[in-house]
């Protein structure tokens, strides 16, 4: 098997034809960094379905012996809270058109406030990044 990772062509012509250069330009330019925020989603993403497969385990667990270890207890809290910020961002977000360009914005004042808006799997990721990078 090839381990090389296979770099993939971005096509921009249909773009540049119809007079978008500057945009292109900006594309370009930001690939690395739009590649690396997408890339760091996803495995956030793929994070958060683990564990909530893991909560689901737990959840039925917990219905039929009613008893589950403090380990779980913790992993299941979590995910509530996960769920509850997921929620709080995205439903309001997704019912007001447009609105979307501003969860950005609104996670860097909540983080200047003090309010964690970003589910764990998310900010385990985060850590992961910048423990690489120091």
């Amino acid at each position: 098997m090839n381990n090389q990772k296979k770099s993939t062509k971005l096509d921009l012509t249909v773009f540049e034809r119809n007079g978008k250069i500057e945009f292109v330009h900006i594309i370009r330019r930001n690939k690395f960094k739009a590649t690396k925020a997408l890339n760091g989603f996803l495995i956030g993403l793929k994070n958060e379905a683990s564990g909530s497969k893991e909560t689901s385990r737990i959840i039925v667990k917990f219905i039929s012996n009613q008893k589950i270890s403090k380990e779980e207890e913790k992993h299941l809290k979590t995910q509530v809270y996960d769920i509850f910020k997921i929620l709080g961002i995205g439903v309001p977000f997704m019912l007001i058109p447009g609105s979307t360009l501003l969860i950005p914005f609104i996670i860097k004042v909540a983080e200047k406030k003090g309010i964690d808006l970003i589910p764990s799997n998310f900010k385990k990721n985060k850590e992961l990044k910048n423990s690489k990078m120091n």
